[in-house]
């Protein structure tokens, strides 16, 4: 059903230690913002709202001067809790105040003229809308094929996951409620957030170069969040470990009777290499079951805790 009534945006962008891309992307944002304020796109009241994620440099100090502008508003955390946390953080904020969100990395890698497609699918009834890639073609060789396997691995795992998207999506405050019914503390919002329901779509976007600094994301921080999202909504994992275990004791059978016949025959010095090599091969799947089944038990742990996912120590809205 299309909507007739102009939404109130709140713009939720994570930041941490982004002292030197601030200043040069609030402005490009904030004539986009009125742009879209200007167009009756979005309502007056709509805001862009800075999310600082326990920053050790002074980008809290930056977003605090920009607050004084009313299009700006600030959500510093009490200390660093990752893009997650950080962006749920924002959505929980924006829900007293607005109508719809849209998530987005402060860096602009992600076209902020998506924006206008997003309400645009909003309006047409949506209650998500998936910011997506149009192609990788800007990528090193070793990040698209890195990435190809990575979406395919979630696939095989059983987890669902919309191709090419990352952080960058259009969620109704609707949305929003029925993300907050989840209290789990190992978050990977991607996941979570095709288990809500409701009618979503796409929009897609050309992925633009960073505007200034660093990546925050290391390949470490990428493989734990991929890790995240497979130990998170598939137990694909752990069934993989009675299928070998099932494996690896034929296995032994056949190996048992080989070494046997080998005896008999009088060729037992023979074999030496190929018994190493499978009590070597054994020992590294075992170590590696149990470091799977000790990755669930720990999240098991951490849930059971109930600890809160963020605590905010300043609020400027």
């Amino acid at each position: 059903m299309k909507r007739k009534k102009i939404p109130t945006l709140y713009l939720i962008i994570p930041c941490y230690n982004e002292e030197e891309v601030l200043p040069v992307s609030k402005d490009i944002i904030e004539d986009k913002m009125k742009t879209l304020i200007k167009n009756k796109t979005i309502k007056k009241d709509s805001k862009i709202l800075f999310i600082d994620d326990g920053s050790k440099d002074g980008t809290w100090d930056i977003i605090k001067k920009m607050t004084k502008n009313k299009l700006y508003s600030g959500v510093k955390l009490s200390r660093n809790r990752g893009q997650q946390n950080a962006i749920l953080a924002g959505l929980l904020v924006s829900k007293k105040h607005a109508d719809i969100t849209i998530s987005i990395d402060v860096d602009l890698q992600d076209d902020i003229n998506v924006i206008d497609d997003m309400v645009k699918e909003y309006n047409d009834g949506a209650e998500i809308v998936y910011g997506v890639r149009k192609s990788r073609k800007k990528d090193s060789f070793f990040k698209r094929f890195t990435a190809e396997i990575y979406y395919k691995l979630m696939k095989l795992m059983g987890v669902e996951l919309v191709f090419n998207h990352s952080e960058c999506r259009l969620l109704s405050i609707r949305a929003i409620e029925g993300l907050d019914e989840f209290d789990e503390v190992n978050l990977f919002l991607r996941g979570i957030i095709p288990q809500i329901g409701y009618k979503t779509s796409v929009a897609y976007y050309d992925r633009n170069t960073r505007l200034a600094g660093k990546t925050k994301y290391s390949v470490k921080k990428l493989l734990k969040l991929a890790f995240e999202g497979i130990t998170s909504f598939s137990v694909r994992p752990l069934k993989m470990i009675t299928f070998f275990g099932i494996l690896f004791f034929f296995m032994s059978i056949g190996i048992i009777i080989f070494a046997l016949i080998n005896k008999m025959l009088g060729y037992a010095v023979e074999g030496w290499t190929f018994l190493m090599g499978s009590i070597w091969l054994v020992a590294g799947i075992q170590m590696l079951s149990l470091g799977i089944i000790g990755e669930y038990i720990g999240k098991i742990y951490q849930e059971t805790k109930k600890r809160p996912r963020f605590i905010i120590e300043e609020e400027i809205i």
